[in-house]
This record gives C-alpha cells, structure tokens and sequence, in this order.
C-alpha cells in the first residue's frame, strides 16, 4: 500500500503566504496525502480564509504561538500518518514534489527524516538559506548546508544532484518518519524556535537513524536569508546552539568545546559592540546567561545517549569559522575538502 503522507503548515499570521503557495501544495499528485494547516494562535484571518477558499483542507486550531518547536509537537499529536512533511507556508513545491523523498525513505527504513533540495524563489539559479541541499555541522557545533556556507549562498550547477546523508534536514521542508519522530519526543519545547530540527535530526542519528538529502525533490523557499543582527532571533540561535551541544555531546567533548565556544561568541559579541551594534552585542550575553540558567537546571536531565560527534554523518572535522572568515573559503565543497 502507498504510505499515508500529512503536509503539516504551521501558520502564524500567515494569510499573504497561504493565498499564494497553497495552491501549490494543493496540485500536489501523491496518492495517498492529507494537507494540513496548524494554527499556532494566529491574529489575522489567515484561518477564515482557509476555511472559505479551502473548506476540505483540515484545519488544527490553537490558541497559544508556541513556537516552531511547540507547535508542531501539539500538531503532531493530533495527526495521524506514516510521514509527516513538515512544511513553511512560504514554499512553492511541484507536482511530483513528494514521490522522490518517500520512495528513498520507503527503501531503506533506517532513514528518519530527509529534506528536497531547497532553491530561492526570489532568485531560483540559488540555494536558499535555510536549508540548501542538505545540512552539515563542524566539529564546534556551527551548522552549515552543501550551497549555503553563513551568508553565501550558491549557484546551483547541479554540484549536489545525488542523494546523500546529512547532519540535518532543514525544517522548512523537512520529510520524518511519524513513528520515529514520536520515539524521540518530537522537537524540543524549550528551543521555542531556531535549530531545533538540528537538535532533533542530531538524537534521530544518536538513536542509529539516517538523515537524507533527496534532490531528486525540488522546493522553492522565501525565506528570511540572513538574520536580522539583534533581537530574538540571534538570542534563540546563540542559546539555543549551546543548548544543543550541551545535550548531545559527550562530557569529555563538551568539556573543551563549550568554553571555546563561549570565547568564540564574545569575540562575535564584542565585534558587534566595537561595530555600534549594541543590539547583537547584548543579544548574545542575554544567550549566554540564559545558557548558564538552562545548564544548572536542566543539564542532568537533557539526552542519556551520547557518541564523538565524529562518529556521525555530516561532521565537518574542521572549523567552518576558521575557513569560511579567514581562509575566505566560502562554498561547501571548497571547505569540506580542507583539514583545517
């Protein structure tokens, strides 16, 4: 039989979006498919609209915003499926958009989640952003894509047409087996929003799973690029990339890596303060004691299994810092095939 898929959208706020890529999603031509759009305690009627434009398109209501993370966790559980297609409302999919990821995942059942190739649909000769053709991590915790290294993103030549495993799968449109995402507990609540499908793709590779990339799947992505330097977003990115290595790595690599890393945001901090970017530069320190907070308190209980980083696929054994700023290495390939 053809495997039950749900497209699950998170939408808050999301009207201008859903009216002009739902469509899309709705041509989709997998046969055995639900869409669903998640509410995430929106203001505006994005949710009237659905109703009145797409009355047979299931709507899962919520009255609270609790992020990426905790929305699609209270989503989740209200959806039954074999996969779950985690989807932004800001994604132009094809026709024939699904069919490649499942057939891969359906061929070997160690893969957990897997991601299309991502394309920007403002310039479509790109990757886009957040999540490219795949994403990778250096040994220090700093996530990167094959076609996006920070700022840089590259033309598609074609250079990442094979599938392959990867570190993470970007959550903008990311494919997870539902059984597996139940077994780890979904995404982790206190993340709120920002790489928490890294910290979840990272315990689906603790717990033996294979994360995908499939271009064979194309997807086209808004997107924010580049964060702005400030503000929430850079203290959710900051703490909760520290979170992430404190919950996965083993002690006797968190021992010397966080404090690395702990100097290595200062600098960046400090820079921003030097720049006039005050904003960046308390945003960070707000991190770092929000960091120091979720240590004391929740350490002992964060992820029992833990391997070297090394040990899993998608780890840069180098520094993507070191080469991408002072090597002025900026595409993926360029980097992953130095040793520093």
């Amino acid at each position: 039989m053809t495997p039950s898929v749900a497209v699950v959208i998170l939408n808050y706020n999301g009207k201008k979006h859903l009216a002009q890529f739902l469509p899309s999603v709705m041509a989709s031509n997998y046969l055995n498919l639900k869409i669903i759009v998640a509410d995430n305690g929106s203001t505006d009627d994005s949710i009237s609209f659905v109703k009145e434009t797409y009355p047979h398109i299931q709507i899962l209501d919520h009255h609270t915003n609790e992020g990426f993370a905790g929305g699609y966790n209270w989503a989740l559980q209200r959806v039954e499926a074999d996969y779950y297609v985690l989807l932004n409302s800001d994604v132009q999919v094809s026709n024939d958009w699904i069919n490649p990821v499942i057939d891969l995942m359906e061929q070997d059942k160690t893969i957990a989640a897997a991601q299309p190739k991502m394309r920007s649909f403002h310039e479509p000769s790109l990757f886009e952003y957040a999540g490219a053709a795949g994403g990778w991590i250096d040994h220090l915790g700093y996530p990167f894509s094959r076609g996006r290294v920070f700022d840089v993103c590259e033309t598609d030549e074609g250079q990442f047409n094979h599938n392959e495993t990867i570190f993470w799968a970007s959550g903008a449109a990311m494919f997870v087996r539902a059984a597996v995402y139940h077994e780890m507990k979904g995404f982790d609540p206190y993340f709120f929003a920002h790489q928490e499908e890294i910290d979840l793709c990272w315990r689906m590779q603790l717990a033996g799973y294979k994360i995908m990339a499939c271009p064979s799947s194309e997807v086209f992505h808004v997107g924010g690029g580049t964060l702005p330097r400030g503000g929430r977003k850079v203290f959710l990115n900051f703490r909760n990339n520290l979170i992430m290595l404190a919950k996965n790595l083993p002690f006797t690599e968190l021992v010397w890596k966080l404090p690395f890393r702990f100097f290595l945001d200062a600098i960046s901090a400090w820079k921003g303060l030097f720049t006039g970017d005050i904003y960046f530069f308390t945003a960070i320190m707000k991190a770092h004691m929000a960091f120091g907070w979720w240590f004391c308190t929740r350490y002992l209980k964060a992820t029992k299994v833990r391997k070297p980083m090394l040990e899993l696929h998608g780890v840069y054994a180098g520094s993507v810092v070191w080469n991408y700023f002072i090597r002025n290495k900026k595409r993926f390939l360029e980097i992953i095939s130095t040793k520093g």
